[in-house]
């Protein structure tokens, strides 16, 4: 096979693994083994990562067909994805089973969402970046609106629907403003006049709109909360860490790359986006009773310190952008899990229903512990590092006031993160039943623990951020 398959054969895979599912659901139509569905999806989104790793052992990498390009950067953000739908397969495991009908097509529509988000981090080219996106949200729609007998899930599909395609719409009319002012879609062939038209200035303008609604940035952020708190939660945690993820790739790669010439024009409002988001989202994340949309607020705030990445401009910025995506996944997916735990068991996701978790289960309660102190950024957790490394480029560019607020900002959030911890620890439970765990969702809790720990040690994995922001050619 040439060098043209094993580029893309990662996306391959994962399309093949997708279709498979959706096949054997339909054999399985009325059959007790549909939980095999889930962890079919985790062992094959982990043959996945594996071809992945083994690509870039090798030092496979290039272009294809000038849309397309597989390189140390889109390696690493397609880690972040796969990471983010293996460990969203293992915890749906139990919650497939028990609460859908059809679980294959909810694995396959995780499946297909990846794909899409993949397809996102290696686009050059803006028609591609714009199949990706569809094809990863698309799926995401379904996914939100996947419990059909619970009211709150079908509101928040057609919220996330009706505010994607407002955004897909002004993409669309960003990029046609791009195309008619540049002569092409392709990044690399993007030659930025010194003096930009207005056509040009809009059409950058409605793409960091467009791009700061999938990140949830503010004021495009309206549909989070409500989407996080009605979607089934596993499928929250995924969308919390996956899509983000791939909105900031595409963001660094064109905006750091193609439009970085026009950085006076765009750097403004970037700096005004990771400011409101920082303090709009730790603000409005104190009053919160509901965990899900205190963990939307939070997944907010965390927009406005990864922008700090961009306003910085430099290698060193995209580097620590990358490092915090990637730990993040991790940590916020992990916090997710637990919800998702604690929720089935109470039947509810309010912050109360936390009241002496430790009692209940030590070690559900030493691990969202964990996590919340990792997001609040305490050391020598990984969170502390990442935001140290985001907040230090934002200063050796001269943002002081920028990453001020960011400091601030930090604190602020400390409060309801330990709000959550106080009611585990220090508040009598209402109920005295044990919380259970099932077994693949200890497995990828387990997991994100390992990690957040792990990361916690940057050095190594920091290295590794910097060759991946190495193939944006940014100056260091």
């Amino acid at each position: 096979m040439n060098l043209d398959f094993w580029l893309i054969a990662p996306e391959i895979e994962l399309t093949i693994l997708a279709f498979v599912i959706l096949g054997l659901d339909l054999l399985f139509l009325r059959s007790d083994k549909k939980g095999l569905l889930g962890w079919l999806g985790a062992v094959g989104v982990l043959a996945v990562i594996a071809l992945l790793v083994a690509n870039r052992v090798i030092g496979l990498g290039g272009e294809f067909s000038r849309g397309f390009v597989a390189d140390s950067f889109a390696f690493f953000f397609k880690l972040i994805i796969l990471i983010a739908a293996l460990l969203s397969c293992l915890a749906s495991v139990d919650f497939a089973g028990r609460q859908l009908r059809y679980p294959g097509e909810f694995f396959s529509l995780i499946l297909f969402s990846a794909l899409g988000l993949m397809l996102m981090v290696s686009a050059t080219d803006l028609i591609m970046l714009y199949l990706g996106l569809e094809l990863g949200t698309i799926s995401l729609y379904a996914l939100a609106a996947m419990q059909k007998d619970r009211p709150h899930s079908g509101e928040a599909g057609l919220k996330y629907l009706i505010m994607g395609a407002v955004s897909s719409a002004i993409f669309l009319y960003g990029a046609s403003l791009l195309y008619g002012s540049l002569g092409t879609t392709v990044f690399a062939d993007m030659h930025v006049a010194t003096l930009p038209g207005p056509a040009l200035l809009v059409g950058v303008i409605m793409v960091v709109a467009a791009f700061s609604f999938k990140i949830t940035a503010v004021p495009f952020h309206m549909w989070a909360p409500d989407v996080y708190q009605g979607a089934p939660t596993p499928i929250t945690g995924f969308l919390s860490v996956a899509s983000k993820a791939a909105g900031f790739a595409a963001l660094l790669r064109l905006f750091l790359g193609a439009l970085f010439p026009l950085m006076e024009a765009w750097l403004a409002i970037l700096v005004v986006l990771s400011g409101l988001s920082m303090v709009a989202g730790n603000l409005l994340a104190l009053p919160q009773s509901n965990i899900k949309r205190m963990l939307a607020y939070s997944g907010i705030a965390s927009a406005g310190y990864v922008l700090i990445a961009l306003v910085a401009g430099t290698e060193k910025g995209a580097a620590s952008a990358i490092f915090f995506l990637f730990q993040y996944t991790f940590t916020n997916l992990g916090a997710f899990i637990v919800v998702t735990l604690v929720g089935a068991h109470e039947g509810n996701d309010e912050i109360s229903s936390y009241a002496g978790l430790s009692r209940r289960n030590p070690l559900l309660a030493a691990a969202m512990l964990v996590l919340l102190l990792s997001l609040g950024g305490i050391p020598p957790l990984s969170g502390f590092w990442a935001k140290l490394f985001l907040f230090w480029a934002g200063v050796e560019q001269g943002f002081y006031g920028l990453v001020l607020i960011a400091v601030l900002a930090t604190v602020v959030s400390l409060y309801y993160y330990l709000m959550v911890a106080r009611q585990m620890f220090i508040e009598e439970p209402v109920e005295k039943s044990p919380v259970r765990v099932a077994v693949p969702a200890a497995i990828a809790l387990g997991i994100c623990i390992i990690a957040v720990l792990a990361l916690g040690y940057p050095t190594p994995w920091m290295h590794l951020a910097q060759a991946a922001a190495k193939a944006l050619n940014l100056p260091g």
